[in-house]
């Protein structure tokens, strides 16, 4: 099959872009002949698995669900650009995918722009809606409403990865006959990256992957690891001492004060990577813990520091579509601890239906809530080597059975003529 990928934005990081490129990847690995439209301005350091990708040019504006930074762009939240502003990157986009016609499958990304983008287009198109347009972007805007609404009604199937974003979708977008075609395929992990190491060879493959790590002059400073994360990682890693994760956005949404807040209770130290606004406001709030921030890390950094910690904490207070961090921890065998709210109750779920009786507690905590995650912590770091163990194995078990990505690209396109 030749396949198009519409994404409006880049191929590196976390969300939708990851979920872009690891979808280009497998279906390449199934033998499909892939093609990405996206606004990545080096698609060549990412792993697209042999895909081919395109990036038209859409003029100055990039229309965005959460302020940040892209290089070569001005930057607007969806919200705030000009009608004409919105069209002239859906008609540049449509005309891009125009030209690569034939295809047997076109995905785009998003409600908005992505399907506004596959109507443009004018072929047979499916979309996958991932929530952060939902919930940054489209909710409480009545004219984003109506736009997605009437751009959904095009759409030959609506994708939605987890039950929240189902119910967020009719919540925001309102009744259509889009929510006849929604079908729930969870988003996916590379369970061969992210798996089980012993922990002195992974710490050697992280501080090696960190030696690799080199200053582009051209990328925003804020998306780059910190310097010198090799002999931080040397130095922190040196004592054995019970680590917990947190890989993310340092924002207040994403709830990495409550894990601060929760280890003042708790004999452990952390890690926290990611960047964003809120980092300075955390460091100072950990002055007195034992936490060490890496700044920004590529999964290939990630898979090696997941088999270094005992536990994986996802503390966001605002919804989640899903999940992904908890689910490559799994598929790592380090327990995760999730926030029991929207798409994050998925993860819960699947993890308590596989975990022995006595640790079916031990997957989520009460949202915002301190002191239910200190609680649950204290839990799991009380727990003998072996019993946390059986719990990674249980969690490695689920990533293999429901989230591999070959296994989500094999079901998107299930049903399609010269599909599966």
């Amino acid at each position: 099959m030749r396949i198009l990928i519409w994404h409006g934005y880049l191929l590196g990081g976390t969300g939708s872009n990851v979920y872009t490129r690891s979808l280009a990847r497998a279906w390449s690995q199934l033998g499909h002949e892939v093609v990405v439209v996206c606004q990545d301005p080096r698609p060549e350091e990412h792993d697209v698995g042999g895909a081919s990708v395109v990036r038209p040019d859409i003029g100055p504006v990039l229309p965005v669900f959460v302020r940040d930074n892209y290089e070569g762009f001005e930057v607007k939240l969806l919200g705030e650009t000009t009608w004409a502003e919105r069209q002239r990157v859906v008609e540049a986009n449509a005309t891009a995918m125009r030209e690569l016609l034939p295809a047997d499958y076109t995905l785009t990304n998003h409600a908005l722009l992505g399907a506004a983008v596959g109507v443009e287009f004018g072929e047979p198109f499916g979309v996958k809606v991932h929530g952060s347009e939902l919930e940054y972007a489209i909710r409480g805007d009545a004219e984003l409403e109506r736009w997605a609404r009437v751009s959904l009604a095009g759409a030959r199937e609506v994708y939605v990865g987890s039950e929240h974003v189902r119910q967020a979708l009719t919540e925001t977008v309102g009744p259509g006959p889009h929510l006849r075609r929604v079908r729930e395929v969870p988003p996916g992990v590379d369970v061969d990256l992210f798996c089980p190491r012993p922990r002195t060879d992974a710490l050697l493959e992280l501080i090696s992957e960190s030696q690799e790590d080199s200053v582009d002059a051209a990328a925003d400073p804020e998306r780059l690891p910190d310097p010198a994360n090799d002999e931080r990682f040397r130095a922190f890693f040196a004592e054995d001492k019970p680590t917990i994760g947190y890989v993310g956005k340092l924002s207040a949404e994403k709830g990495v004060h409550l894990l601060l807040e929760a280890m003042c209770e708790l004999g452990a130290r952390a890690v926290i990577v990611g960047f964003g606004e809120a980092r300075a406001e955390l460091e100072a709030q950990a002055a007195h813990l034992d936490v060490l921030f890496t700044g920004a890390l590529e999964h290939r950094h990630i898979a090696q520091l997941w088999p270094l910690c005992d536990i994986a904490v996802v503390p966001s207070i605002f919804p989640e579509a899903f999940g992904m961090v908890a689910a490559e921890a799994a598929a790592s065998g380090t327990p995760p601890v999730v926030a029991r709210h929207s798409g994050l109750v998925t993860v819960a779920g699947s993890l308590e239906g596989a975990y022995p009786e006595w640790g079916r507690q031990l997957a989520s905590f009460e949202r915002d809530d301190a002191a239910s995650l200190a609680s649950t912590l204290d839990a799991l770091l009380q727990l003998t080597g072996a019993e946390r163990r059986e719990l990674g194995d249980a969690a490695r078990a689920v990533a293999l059975e429901l989230w591999s990505w070959q296994g989500v690209a094999t079901q998107l396109i299930r049903g399609v003529p010269g599909g599966p």
